[in-house]
């Protein structure tokens, strides 16, 4: 194989978070994150519980989970976060790491994602268009912080379905 037939790493790597999605159990939105560095996968994650409470598509298949105050699911995690605290929990470093996502991350993971010194963030879909907001606080956030955030524009060949 030639380097000009070789998939870009940020199409190899949004495609897993794609694929990961598939992986969630909630009901309202399907999302998958992968955080790498220096072209290696150091986690993976995809929002939902906690390990050990439930599974919101077995346990409320019909409207998911109770939803907190600010109308969002009670106990969910979201993807990214999920990526996060997994490498951090075997102690992986996320500093100067890129973070794929198929959701733009909300202003909470947004401030988490600089916290923890990611550098770089891609996202496939906008977070304020799926919540009918005026702008995605958390792309801007991250933007004004000096986090490069790109949208996602290459091809993704290896996905059959999008959820």
């Amino acid at each position: 194989m030639s380097l000009a037939t070789k998939p870009d790493f940020d199409d190899i790597y949004m495609e897993l978070a794609v694929n990961l999605a598939k992986r969630s159990h909630c009901v309202k939105r399907h999302v998958g994150s992968v955080l790498t560095k220096d072209t290696r996968i150091i986690s993976v994650g995809y929002n939902g519980p906690p390990a050990g409470t439930h599974n919101c598509d077995e346990e409320f298949p019909e409207k998911g989970c109770v939803k907190d105050s600010k109308g969002s699911c009670s106990l969910a995690i979201h993807a990214e976060h999920n990526a996060i605290l997994y490498a951090v929990k075997n102690k992986s470093s996320v500093e100067g790491s890129t973070l794929y996502v198929t959701l733009s991350p909300c202003i909470a993971c947004a401030r988490i994602i600089f916290t923890m010194g990611i550098t770089r963030v891609v996202y496939l879909k906008s977070y304020a268009e799926y919540k009918g907001l005026d702008e995605d606080e958390g792309v801007e956030f991250l933007k004004k912080f000096g986090v490069e955030t790109l949208k996602y524009r290459g091809n993704l060949t290896n996905v059959t379905h999008m959820i």
